[in-house]
């Protein structure tokens, strides 16, 4: 990868896919660091979240887009291990494009960066896959450290958002009767919700990683899911825990 981001411009009229090609070959210097691209339709802020994430010492932007077009080949290309999202985006709104993105690569980490702080936007991200859902007047460090906890296998959300699915859980009816969780399975449940990767699940609990895994495999059974995401969405939408 480029150990700094070039814009277009600095390529003239040369060609999107030889420009792309060039922006994702790897820079032995960042090879541990955290490969981000990012997709905004403002390109003032979108320049500015490339400068702010590679001034950090664990992440790297690899490119800025502006359209979700081309997603999924812009992310064969560059390679990432986290996107930042925006939902208000040309051609396809984020979370549509999130939902399209996941289903290609399963594997990949959304981060949700957006004005929109209402219920339903929060709610379909999560459902459409996103690990994270932030609002864009976070602080520097508080955009770094959750591109860090999704990478990690957590989950990050901003207090207010955070306070909103507190909200949301308090105000739910409990249906888990047909679910039948065990009460340590409520216990992992509930510490992946608040975006507690397995190791650190494992390490609270005081149980092996192997454990968490295997809970979480009857988790996925019993709520009759087949990611984490779906396993939080359920989780909110139940209050099973």
């Amino acid at each position: 990868m480029l150990s700094e981001f070039y814009s277009i411009t600095q390529f003239g009229s040369i060609n999107n896919s030889i420009l792309l090609y060039f922006c994702a070959k790897p820079n032995t210097m960042n090879n541990n660091k955290i490969r981000v691209i990012i997709f905004d339709d403002n390109l003032t802020l979108g320049q500015s979240l490339v400068e702010i994430i590679n001034d950090s010492d664990s992440c790297i932007a690899i490119q800025h887009f502006s359209s979700t077009e081309n997603a999924i080949e812009n992310i064969i290309v560059t390679e990432p291990d986290v996107v930042i999202m925006d939902i208000n985006m040309p051609d396809e709104n984020g979370i549509a494009a999130t939902k399209r993105i996941k289903s290609e690569f399963p594997t990949i980490q959304i981060l949700m960066q957006t004005v929109f702080d209402d219920d339903k936007n929060i709610f379909d991200a999560i459902a459409a896959g996103a690990c994270g859902y932030i609002l864009k007047d976070v602080s520097f460090s508080h955009l770094i450290q959750s591109i860090i906890d999704i990478h990690n296998g957590g989950s990050a959300m901003s207090p207010y958002i955070a306070k909103k699915v507190m909200n949301y859980l308090q105000q739910q009816k409990i249906e888990e009767s047909n679910f039948k969780l065990s009460l340590r399975e409520k216990e992992v449940l509930e510490l992946l919700v608040y975006g507690l990767p397995y190791k650190q699940i494992a390490d609270k609990m005081d149980i092996t990683y192997d454990t968490v895994r295997a809970h979480m495999k009857k988790i996925y059974e019993k709520l009759h899911v087949s990611s984490m995401t779906e396993a939080v969405v359920k989780a909110l939408k139940y209050k099973l825990f």
